[in-house]
This record gives C-alpha cells, sequence and structure tokens, in this order.
C-alpha cells in the first residue's frame, strides 16, 4: 500500500479530476442558499450565542496552546472570529467565507486583528502551505458536497485544525433530515464516523469531545422554560448514559486536530 500522503494526494487529484480541469466548486444551490443569509441580520443573535458556546468549545479543547495566526473557514458573518478576537485568543486571523453577505458581514466588523477576508469556492483557499497556527470549521463540514477535499485543504494552509459538527445521525435520522434539511445539512454523522473521516483524511486527532448545547442556547431555541428543561435533560442523559444519549438526541462533536 502507497504512502498516507501519497495516497491523499492522489485522492485530491481524483476529487479535482471529477469537476473536469478547474478546481472543484460547490453547486449552484449551495452558493444561492448563502448568496444573502447574512445581509438581513436576521440570524445574528443566535449565531452570536452559538459563537459564544463555540469559543467555550475550542478553548477546552486547545487548554493552555497558544496561537499566533488563525483561519475561520467557513467564517459565516464572523461571529466566531469576532469572540476570539476579544478574548486574545490569537495576534491575528483571516477568514474565508463561500457568501458575500457573510464576507461584507465580516468586514463590517473591523476587527484590528483581522488580516485577510476572502469569498471562496469552498474548496480553494488562497493562502499558502501551513500558513495558519490554527484553523477553525465551525458547523461548516455538514454542508459541505465534497467533505475530504474540504478537509484536505484545511490540512493544506494550517498546522492544527478545531473542526465541529452536529451529531444528527441518530436513531431518528429521518427527523434529524426534516429538521436540518432546510438548514442546508447534507452529512450526518455520529461522533464515531467523524473521528474516523478525520483520522482517515491525514489528521491526527489529538482531543475529541461530544457536547451538549449551553442552556442560553436552549433558551434561545425554546424559551425560557421549555429551554431550561431541555438543557437539563440533554446534560444529564450525556453524563449519565453517553452512548444511549447521542444514539437518541443531538449534540455536538468538536475535535482539535494535527494537520502537519
Amino acid at each position: 500500500m502507497a504512502p498516507l500522503d501519497s495516497r491523499l494526494r492522489c485522492d485530491r487529484a481524483s476529487c479535482r479530476a471529477l469537476g473536469g480541469e478547474q478546481p472543484m466548486s460547490s453547486s449552484t444551490e449551495i452558493l444561492d442558499m448563502y448568496a444573502d443569509y447574512y445581509a438581513d441580520g436576521a440570524v445574528a443573535e443566535k449565531r452570536s450565542i452559538a459563537a459564544r458556546q463555540t469559543v467555550r468549545h475550542i478553548r477546552q479543547l486547545t487548554g493552555p496552546q497558544t496561537f499566533k495566526s488563525v483561519i475561520d473557514i467557513g467564517a459565516g458573518e464572523g461571529a466566531v472570529i469576532s469572540e476570539l478576537s476579544a478574548g486574545k485568543f490569537a495576534n491575528s486571523f483571516a477568514a474565508v467565507e463561500i457568501s458575500q453577505s457573510g464576507v461584507d458581514a465580516i468586514k463590517s466588523r473591523n476587527l484590528p486583528s483581522l488580516s485577510a477576508v476572502d469569498q471562496f469556492d469552498g474548496y480553494t483557499i488562497p493562502h499558502a502551505d501551513k500558513s495558519f497556527d490554527l484553523a477553525l470549521a465551525v458547523h461548516v463540514l455538514e454542508h459541505v458536497e465534497h467533505e475530504r477535499m474540504f478537509l484536505y485543504e484545511a490540512r493544506r494552509v494550517s498546522r492544527k485544525l478545531y473542526i465541529e459538527v452536529p451529531l444528527e445521525l441518530t436513531a431518528d435520522l429521518d427527523k434529524s433530515i426534516r429538521q436540518s434539511g432546510p438548514y442546508g445539512h447534507i452529512n450526518f454523522y455520529t461522533r464515531g464516523s467523524f473521528e474516523n473521516l478525520l483520522k482517515t483524511c491525514g489528521f491526527k486527532v489529538e482531543a475529541i469531545k461530544v457536547f451538549a448545547h449551553d442552556i442560553e442556547y436552549e433558551q434561545h431555541l425554546s424559551g425560557k422554560a421549555k429551554g431550561w428543561l431541555k438543557y437539563q435533560i440533554r446534560q444529564n442523559f450525556l453524563k449519565i448514559a453517553p452512548k444511549t444519549a447521542v444514539r437518541n438526541m443531538v449534540y455536538m462533536a468538536g475535535a482539535l486536530c494535527s494537520a502537519e
């Protein structure tokens, strides 16, 4: 069997060949879905709450590690890097985002530590190899048509990757598809399938953890009383019977990976 790096190069070449001479890009349907997604600010509050939750996850898995440069791949409207910038998580940040409305929203934040913001096709990042100490891909992979192409490119530009996905491949997958399909989710994961995907794309998984939603997020979605109840059920179920919990309820998984 060929060495892993050789197989990865072949896999990348094969994936590119599927799209012809030019590098693969996201489908018109996905581009259209997100073209104006951030333009009216309707999702701003939800994404701000989710960003605070995500930053807690990132800090939990990175611990005392420090990073000079960070790129957010699929940065949305910049909520995560805004939180990280405010917390002095890194010296400089960059972002790539598929939608022009997202790019415009990120630029409008005027973050002093933001060095570059680019619109990209979902697979080709306009930065040199190993340009960043850490790449972020937060709730992006579940939307990506060609997951391995995306992950190979993240691996190319970074030394480490923090990636987070919803664990929606539960016993009631039909329900997950009905609920998340309108938001563009096309890939569904368990903790095991997520970790296997990362490893078979050449990453070393340094840490991986299953998370339940924070109470702030649950209450934003469901109201104060119902949100508190859902928070208690989801958190306690995960603590008492983790394997049964993830088979029956939706959680998240975050992974910190070495990309070198």
